[in-house]
Parts: structure tokens; C-alpha cells; sequence
């Protein structure tokens, strides 16, 4: 399995734009089984597309031009469906699965290896400036449509499962499922990732309310059938008895002293019923 290590800020140094980007499309290969040539990913992939601009933007933004940075990631957006801030940064070997609506802010940091399918917003909660969107370490595969939201952070080698909203920290190696996000499957009980590192079983995930209820459900048929086998128990004591029983308490009541509390005119004669 691959080893979890926490995201990188910024690409490391003396990585250049050049080598990020072959990366950026040699891992294609290893996360989409439809990828075939190198030529078709670079020119019919919109993440690839979205990548490459935001690689150049993010260079401009570090360097103090924020209107072309901001410019250039405005057409990145308008040709591909996918809106990357310039000042998110993003580490090595990030894919993202056919794009459409994905949503990067401002302060998003993304560490290597990352995953991200189509409808993720990685989006804030707050007005105020500074740390305001999420944080994703190594080895993060994020299922479509998932919302994560706020300065939190996702653990490394961690999944989010489709539709998920996530506004808590997720330890590492963890799986969150549901909306509020809940932990519900350790790294232990997951299938063994693949010779990438990445596992990409990402429909394969527990779901808790539904097992909740199940648990209920079969509490529930456990208590009555304690009760009826508890019913059919006293019903085979008390079969044998006759005599008479007591309008006030209810139970049979042939005992002199019975009646001596509750004179004949209190009683009727009968079977318990």
C-alpha cells in the first residue's frame, strides 16, 4: 500500500511545469481503463485541459499577476466545465474523471496522487479571508458529486463516497459516506489498492443507516419472540386452573384469602381468560 504522507503546499522545488504535466497525463493511464493514446488524453480530456491551464495560472498568481492568472483560469472554465482558483494549489499526478462541475477554491490545497470524479466541490464555508477551503493529503479518491467543505482535512489514502457532504476531518485510510459525512469502513476492511496505489472501488461502500435499521429490525423479532415464548409459557401454567376470577386484580382468585379481601359479591365465576 502506498505510504501516507501529507500533502505538499506548493510542487516541490525544481519541479518544473514540464515534467508536473507528464505526469499529469502518464497517470491517466493508470486510473481510466478508457484512456488509450497519449495524443487522445491530451486533446479529450477536459481535466487534462482544466490541469494544464491551472499549472500556468497558478504560475502567474505566484508571481504576482493575478488578473491574467485570473483571466486565464475564466477560459479554462468557459472551454472544459471545470473551475480551478489559479491560487489553489495542486500536487503531482492529479486526475480529474471526466470534470464536468468540478469546483476548486481559492485555498484548496491537494496533495500527489489525488482523485476527483465529476460534480466534486472542494468549497468553503466562510466570507472571511484566509484558509477557508479544504485540504486533501496523498492517495484522496473522491467520488462524484461530493461535497467537501470548510478548512478541514482529508486524511491520506482516504475515500469519499458519491454525494457525500464532508464538513469534519477524515483520518487517514478512512472511507465517509452520507450526508452529514460519516466514517463508516477503516483502510482494513477495504479491498487492497491496486499496483497504482490507488483503489478505485469507489461504488463499493457500506451503508449505515441501512444497516442501522436492519440492526433494529432484527432486535425487534428477537424481543417478540422472547414475549410470545414467554406468553406461551405462562398460557400452559395457568391452563389447568379454574375457579373464580377477581373483578378487582384481575387473577384467579380461589384462595380463602382471597375472598375474605374481596367478599362473593366482588367475584364471577369463570376461566382466566
Amino acid at each position: 500500500m502506498q505510504q501516507a504522507v501529507t500533502a505538499s503546499p506548493a510542487p516541490p522545488a525544481g519541479t518544473g511545469i514540464g515534467r508536473l504535466l507528464r505526469e499529469d497525463v502518464a497517470c491517466v493511464f493508470d486510473r481510466d481503463p478508457a484512456a488509450r493514446t497519449r495524443w487522445e488524453v491530451l486533446t479529450c480530456y477536459p481535466g487534462v485541459h482544466a490541469l494544464i491551464a491551472h499549472r500556468v495560472s497558478h504560475a502567474l498568481w505566484r508571481r504576482g499577476f493575478k488578473w491574467a492568472a485570473r483571466f486565464l483560469a475564466y477560459l479554462s472554465r468557459a472551454v472544459t466545465n471545470i473551475d480551478i482558483h489559479p491560487g489553489a494549489r495542486i500536487g503531482r499526478r492529479f486526475f480529474i474523471d471526466h470534470g464536468a462541475g468540478v469546483v476548486i477554491g481559492e485555498t484548496a490545497e491537494v496533495g500527489d496522487d489525488v482523485t476527483l470524479y465529476h460534480g466534486v466541490t472542494l468549497g468553503g464555508t466562510s466570507w472571511n479571508k484566509g484558509k477557508r477551503h479544504p485540504t486533501l493529503q496523498d492517495g484522496v479518491l473522491v467520488g462524484s458529486g461530493a461535497k467537501i467543505l470548510g478548512p478541514i482535512t482529508v486524511g491520506s489514502n482516504a475515500r469519499v463516497g458519491a454525494n457525500s457532504v464532508v464538513t469534519k476531518d477524515v483520518p487517514d485510510g478512512m472511507t465517509v459516506v452520507g450526508i452529514p459525512g460519516r466514517i463508516v469502513q477503516p483502510a482494513s476492511l477495504r479491498r487492497a489498492a491496486g499496483e497504482s496505489g490507488i483503489d478505485l472501488d469507489h461504488h463499493l461502500m457500506p451503508d449505515p443507516v441501512g444497516k442501522a435499521i436492519a440492526c433494529l429490525i432484527d432486535h425487534i423479532n428477537r424481543i417478540e419472540a422472547r414475549l410470545e415464548a414467554h406468553t406461551a409459557e405462562e398460557a400452559l401454567k395457568l391452563a389447568p386452573l379454574t375457579g373464580v376470577v377477581c373483578d378487582s386484580c384481575g387473577n384467579v382468585c380461589g384462595q380463602d384469602a382471597c375472598e375474605t379481601a374481596h367478599p362473593p359479591a366482588a367475584l364471577k365465576e369463570g376461566m382466566l381468560q
